[in-house]
């Protein structure tokens, strides 16, 4: 606890504000308080689905842009977003007022965490499946848990519950809290149990290199009890050693051969694999999952192993895996026509970016892959990645690579150099397009598809609709109007 959230008493709230509440994270927490019975408003200057449909579902109001009139009734508590800064009209009117504020991990921990057994999946890449899964596996084997995901499960149309029972999971972002509170969020959640799947570079906006990634991660095993636990993905080097920080009991998964738990992909289909797991050198099983790609498995043993640690049985996991529908925009199949399917990815780091496409070659080797790119984050807006992203596209046949939003966040010479970046990915041969802006992405696109195809729009964003435009424009394009 810290002097600014003692003061709180959640008992008393009866209000509560959020300020650029359609984030992911923000959204989810917004209507896990409106399932509280509270009364929740919030305010954005940018709403795109998922979250503003579950926002509107949930009847939670969004206020447009950021004025203090915004805090008019004054609101009880006020949750400000890891997107405002200090000076943001809004958030200095509230800390002025006096109204009592925290950050999203904060209020999330104070409201629907206290007194539960929190688990934390946390590592740059796989969170979001991770939780998802491990969150159904949990609800569909009657746990009545609470949970928090960064993404909306397709098995339920929702990003978090609040449940009754003992059992509490949650993303572990280790992107900072709020801008008067720097550290990672997952270090505000406390939680009792974590997975750690991998460790690399990424949000540059506020880590300036990867020793202060390492360093924020290492705050990972201060904050875990000593009769908490850790399932750690030992294929990242990095990863692997920061193991010796942790206090806690730790078991270890992946493809390495010192892997406590390990797996391999027997069969894959467009949208499902088998796979065969080992434990501890020995057979443990054969299993099926709607999820594909050697990346979706590792997050599959992570959850396994979590699974084993919060006592769910084999079965229980089995039926959870099996039913598990992922989560919207993991290579969500938007439609298909023309004979061409439109794919939506929330993928923007290059190794995700890699990795997602690598799986969809897999999965359908028959078709063309087709990849359009959007770099929209901090991090992909500027040239840190340059090289990496190059690299990202080996499994796409055609790319188009949209020129960078928002310049302004990324200036020289810090910004992407779209220009280059094309070049680089046509130097082996390589079809790809550089793209002014939305609609030029979706003309080249609708020049250079054809019949057979699979194409994935890969944005952290809503990418300007591209999805649903590029799939309304096949429709016509079927229908030969």
């Amino acid at each position: 606890m810290n002097e600014r959230t003692d003061r709180i008493d959640v008992a008393h709230v009866r209000h509560v504000h959020l300020i650029a509440i359609c984030g992911v994270g923000m959204g989810s927490l917004a209507g896990m308080l409106k399932a509280r019975g509270l009364q929740v408003t919030g305010s954005d200057a940018a709403v795109y689905p998922p979250m503003s449909e579950q926002l509107a579902a949930h009847g939670i109001p969004v206020l447009p842009g950021y004025h203090p009139a915004h805090l008019t009734p004054r609101p009880d508590l006020v949750v400000v977003g890891n997107a405002i800064s200090k000076g943001n009209p809004e958030g200095d009117a509230a800390i002025a007022a006096g109204i009592p504020y925290v950050s999203m991990a904060e209020a999330a921990r104070l409201f629907f965490f206290a007194g539960k057994k929190l688990t934390a999946v946390c590592g740059t890449h796989g969170k979001t499946t991770s939780t998802a899964l491990l969150s159904w596996i949990l609800e569909n084997a009657g746990c009545d848990p609470t949970y928090l995901v960064g993404g909306v499960l397709r098995n339920t149309d929702a990003s978090f519950r609040v449940g009754q029972g003992p059992l509490a999971v949650v993303e572990g972002d280790e992107y900072d809290t709020a801008w008067f509170d720097k550290v990672p969020k997952f270090l505000r959640y406390r939680p009792d149990v974590a997975a750690l799947g991998n460790i690399e570079f990424d949000h540059a906006d506020i880590y300036p290199d990867l020793d202060a990634v390492r360093a924020a991660f290492r705050t990972l095993a201060g904050v875990l009890p000593a009769d908490g636990f850790l399932a750690a993905g030992i294929d990242s080097p990095e990863v692997r050693r920061l193991l010796p920080a942790f206090a806690c009991p730790v078991r270890t998964f992946g493809f390495a051969p010192d892997a406590q738990l390990s797996g391999r992909v027997r069969a894959l289909d467009p949208d499902r694999m088998t796979f065969q797991v080992t434990a501890n050198g020995r057979h443990r099983g054969i299993y099926e999952a709607r999820l594909v790609g050697d990346y979706n498995l590792l997050n599959i043993l992570g959850v396994m192993v979590l699974c084993d640690r919060l006592g769910v049985d084999d079965r229980a996991f089995r039926d959870g895996l099996e039913t598990f529908a992922g989560v919207r925009r993991r290579q969500q199949i938007v439609g298909e026509a023309a004979g061409i399917l439109v794919i939506d990815d929330f993928a923007h780091h290059p190794t995700a970016v890699r990795v997602t496409l690598a799986a969809l070659r897999d999965a359908r080797p028959n078709r063309r892959l087709v990849a359009a790119f959007e770099p929209r984050t901090n991090t992909s807006r500027r040239n840190v990645f340059q090289q990496e992203y190059a690299e990202a596209f080996d499994a796409a046949d055609f790319v188009v690579v949209c020129d960078v939003q928002a310049a302004a966040k990324a200036p020289p010479p810090d910004k992407l150099d779209v220009a280059r970046l094309v070049a680089d990915i046509r130097a082996p041969g390589r079809a790809a397009e550089r793209a002014a802006d939305y609609d030029a992405a979706l003309a080249l696109l609708a020049a250079n598809l054809r019949f057979g195809d699979q194409v994935v729009f890969l944005s952290n964003g809503g990418f300007g609709a591209l999805p649903q435009r590029c799939l309304e424009l096949l429709q016509v394009r079927e229908k030969g109007e």
